[in-house]
């Protein structure tokens, strides 16, 4: 079966030649894997704290897409250290450095290697809203009801 992803040319700029392009670990993959840019150098991340970890990296995302970081799972469940912000939302009129802030959420210190698969971007369509004040919302089945208010498990 031959499976035929979307794509878009997204521009990256290297800021240091040795700085690593993302890419995808399978043809289907959602996120492409961000690496860290240490310059040689081993980062040390002290139990809950957070470092923000250089990728070398900056990007031109097209508009009308958001760049979206997620934790990867094998360092998030293995070595506890996920972005600190749970999601990073990189809008596409910024050209700075991509950088992550992992946070270390283990008793343990966890050290990152330059080169290391830190975090991985998922780059997805948004919608922008048109917020308009009103005196009263069309009423629903739940209405203002809150957490838990649906009554499923």
């Amino acid at each position: 079966m031959e499976i035929k992803m979307q794509k878009k040319n997204v521009r990256i700029q290297k800021l240091n030649e040795k700085a690593i392009v993302p890419s995808y670990g399978s043809p289907c993959a959602a996120g492409a894997d961000l690496y860290a840019f240490t310059e040689g150098e081993t980062i040390t991340i002290n139990p809950h704290e957070t470092k923000f970890i250089h990728t070398g990296i900056a990007m031109e995302i097209p508009d009308g897409l958001v760049g979206l970081i997620y934790a990867r799972s094998g360092i998030a469940c293995k070595r506890s250290l996920a972005p600190a912000n749970k999601v990073g939302v990189i809008d596409s009129d910024y050209r700075g450095e991509i950088m992550v802030a992992l946070h270390n959420h283990s008793e343990e210190i966890q050290q990152i290697e330059d080169g290391e698969r830190i975090a991985q971007i998922v780059l997805a369509p948004y919608i922008t809203a048109d917020f308009t004040v009103a005196e009263s919302l069309d009423d629903t089945e739940r209405g203002a009801g809150g957490f838990g208010s649906t009554g499923k498990h």
